[in-house]
């Protein structure tokens, strides 16, 4: 390994390294080593990070074909970066009638694409009384109730496998959505109490503190839900709080094996929030973050970065991401609409380059969509219908993405 410079790293870094390469389970000081790393010590981590992804994983990297459905962008919650919630009085409010729904997933199955998600505010209907009003018109007295029957309806009507991205759920609502979903996911973001208090970001967004987000999580583990999770970088928070985020996403996944991925992603400032000019976290932190979280969480954990809040996305293949999430060639990024998705032949084509070629896969990733345990008797013959033998998409839609 001494191709990999990490005689460059500080003692105690260089140890936590070692260890993680050794395959041992970093402790929270051997985690805690790694932040601060300096400019020259950098690519040393990166390439730690990379070369533990390569030694138990095939040389490529996945993303998800998918259509994105904001069923609704009301929320209960009010954070000081989005865009994507609005009040209910706004010319931007919309929620999709079930013929919208049904229209955009068919013209998304056209195009080759295998997931629906569903993204959505937390209970809207807790604030707003005329969507309240739009549930009753279609037949429904909450949006859980909605949101279940949309994810039935577009899995029977095209085949498509939903992925609810949907806020806090009660384990009621969980196991309803396992019914008609193979895997679900909410992003934890922080454990950073700090961005709650007054002033913070998630000051006015209960549904955002971190002991809320993390029983949820666990709740899921508890029924054997393929899980996707993440940070979020960026909001105030310190290097060693994103580590604590990680260990605490780690510790959830050792009792309940469920996580089947963690995103980092970077906070993007807008226009027209309160974050407005909040500084963005650069490519280097951005990458340095993603070889922490390699290295904390195993070679064995799916590690994403979305590829469309990056204006150079590439180089975060030197570390150890393996997967760049979904990408859609039917609908924007909502809650990032400002950030175009990627052109998905000029993406392989860089995958292919940096000697990862780009291949496709399901919502549900190959190591959970082949265990009956973890899919529920009802989405079963769904996923089976998708899934080849390991465990992706039976036809990758290589036309889609030929170089």
């Amino acid at each position: 390994m001494t191709e990999l410079g990490l005689a460059a790293l500080a003692p105690a870094r260089r140890e936590a390294v070692e260890k993680a390469l050794s395959g041992d389970r970093l402790t929270r000081a051997d985690s805690m080593a790694l932040a601060g790393a300096t400019s020259a010590e950098h690519p040393a981590l990166w390439a730690a990070a990379a070369y533990l992804r390569d030694l138990t994983r095939p040389p490529i990297v996945t993303y998800s074909r998918k259509v994105f459905i904001p069923l609704t962008n009301l929320c209960r919650d009010v954070c000081s970066y989005c865009t994507f919630a609005v009040d209910e009085d706004s010319i931007r409010a919309r929620t999709m009638s079930p013929d919208d729904v049904l229209a955009m997933a068919q013209e998304a199955k056209a195009l080759g694409c295998k997931e629906a998600l569903f993204c959505i505010g937390d209970r809207p209907e807790v604030r707003w009384p005329k969507y309240r009003d739009i549930l009753k018109g279609f037949g429904h007295d909450s949006t859980q109730s909605y949101l279940v029957a949309m994810c039935r309806m577009v899995m029977e009507e095209t085949g498509l496998l939903p992925h609810p991205n949907a806020g806090i759920m009660s384990e009621r609502e969980l196991r309803e959505l396992r019914e008609v979903s193979p895997s679900q996911g909410i992003m934890l973001e922080s454990t950073s109490e700090r961005l709650c208090a007054p002033g913070g970001p998630h000051e006015h967004a209960p549904d955002k503190k971190p002991r809320t987000r993390l029983a949820m999580i666990r709740r899921a583990g508890t029924l054997r839900i393929p899980f996707t999770t993440g940070i979020l970088i960026g909001l105030g928070e310190t290097e060693d709080e994103r580590i604590d985020a990680l260990l605490a996403i780690r510790d959830l996944h050792d009792q309940y094996g469920h996580i089947q991925e963690v995103i980092v992603q970077n906070f993007r400032a807008k226009d027209e929030t309160p974050m407005a000019g909040a500084g963005e976290p650069g490519l280097v932190e951005l990458m340095t973050t993603c070889a922490i979280a390699r290295l904390v969480l195993g070679a064995d954990m799916n590690i994403q970065a979305p590829p469309n809040l990056s204006a150079d996305y590439g180089p975060l293949l030197l570390t150890g991401i393996n997967d760049w999430g979904g990408v859609s060639p039917v609908t924007p990024d909502f809650i990032n609409p400002e950030r175009p998705w990627p052109d998905l032949a000029l993406m392989a084509g860089m995958c292919q380059e940096a000697g990862y070629p780009l291949h496709e896969r399901l919502t549900v990733y190959p190591e959970y969509a082949l265990d009956d345990d973890w899919i529920d008797p009802a989405v079963r013959p769904y996923v089976r219908a998708q899934a080849n033998d390991a465990g992706y998409p039976r036809t990758e839609s290589l036309e889609a993405i030929s170089v």
